[in-house]
């Protein structure tokens, strides 16, 4: 039984190989086709892109089926609806705004935003770990901590009295919220 978990054939390891490098190869081609946003992830889009992605060409090397071609055909539409979305999400601040999660502010300044934490399905333990992360020794240096439409924390913080830019919490859901410079 065991002999069924590591067996494998000379033409199938042939076989994974040659997929390997043509689905790979595709993957390639279709990237500097469509730009590097195909793999970014700046909205819930490129995120199942880049999970998409990684599942079909997975499929595609280890498995007889999809074959080669489907794979290819499958990694192509995958593509084209990555960039007909973020065409889209360009022209269209109706369609980016259906499309992209809004970022949320979850600290302003040393205070917590605790309905944001909740409705953003984080803890307060979370929020501390990411403080940690970006190297804050005190909440008295936090200027903001935003939860980004990726799924990213960005705490802003600064051991001087520079304010943050409002051009930096544009459309930050509660970014009113941070005393204005």
């Amino acid at each position: 039984m065991f002999e069924k978990w590591i067996d494998i054939s000379t033409a199938e390891i042939i076989g994974i190989l040659v997929t390997a490098c043509f689905a790979y190869g595709a993957v390639l081609t279709y990237t500097r086709m469509t730009g590097l946003r195909s793999f970014s992830k700046m909205s819930a889009p490129d995120f199942a892109m880049t999970i998409a992605t990684g599942s079909i060409l997975g499929a595609t090397i280890t498995q007889p089926s999809p074959t080669l071609l489907m794979g290819a055909l499958a990694l192509l539409s995958l593509f084209a609806i990555q960039w007909a979305i973020a065409f889209l999400r360009r022209r269209s601040e109706a369609f980016s705004q259906c499309i992209d999660n809004q970022p949320v502010l979850l600290m302003a300044g040393s205070t917590i935003l605790h309905e944001n934490l909740h409705q953003a399905n984080l803890t307060e333990n979370d929020l501390m770990g990411k403080l940690r992360e970006a190297n804050a020794c005190n909440f008295d240096q936090v200027l903001a901590v935003v939860f980004e439409t990726t799924g990213d924390i960005s705490v802003l913080h600064s051991t001087s009295d520079t304010p943050v830019d409002p051009r930096l919490l544009q459309n930050v859901r509660d970014a009113d919220r941070l005393s204005s410079p």
